[in-house]
């Protein structure tokens, strides 16, 4: 550790030969990925030669320090993919559907302003608690069953508020725009 503080790339090339292995696997299991494992071991090396300056040897051994850092960034990842839906086997929802399609990303020749006075128009013709579920989900990427909890409702009354706020927003983009309205249906979740 002493070697990779003062920058020397052999010293990590050493620790990543005695340690990938063990950090793929905790990345693997923790994953249920393998390219994304692998990845997130690569990231906990290179970070570990960022970092290095703050290992403390009376805290625990390398390993014990390394582990750490695998733990922390494969629930940090896997979080990140499950609010993206990367393990779910069923259609994503239309909002993010929407964002990723490439045909959508023209907006039907509408220019990015007002594209969104569009949206915060729809999103205001919501009542309170479908504006919160689709904020909380749009926004700040939770899941509905996060953003129930957030809300201190149950996840019945907030999928519910959820859906309905995605219905009411398809019939609003619909009237605006008869081509855009059938984009968004056609893109059910």
């Amino acid at each position: 550790m002493d070697e990779i503080r003062l920058g020397c790339a052999e010293a990590l090339a050493v620790l990543f030969g005695r340690y990938h292995r063990l950090i793929f696997h905790v990345a693997k299991k923790i994953l249920h990925d393998a390219g994304e494992a692998e990845d997130l071991t690569q990231d906990v090396f290179i970070e570990i030669y960022r970092k290095a300056n703050l290992y403390d040897a009376t805290k625990g051994s390398v390993i014990t320090w390394i582990l750490q850092y695998a733990y922390h960034r494969s629930f940090n990842r896997r979080k990140y993919l499950a609010l993206r839906q990367f393990y779910d086997a069923s259609p994503i929802t239309a909002l993010a559907h929407l964002e990723l399609s490439a045909e959508w990303n023209g907006r039907g020749g509408i220019g990015t302003q007002e594209w969104q006075q569009i949206l915060r128009s729809g999103v205001n013709r919501l009542n309170e608690r479908e504006r919160q579920i689709v904020e909380l989900i749009a926004f700040e990427g939770l899941t509905v069953r996060e953003a129930s909890e957030r809300m201190q409702e149950s996840y019945a009354n907030s999928r519910n508020h959820y859906y309905r706020a995605l219905k009411k927003l398809r019939a609003f983009l619909g009237e605006m725009n008869p081509r855009l309205g059938q984009e968004v249906n056609d893109v059910r979740p």
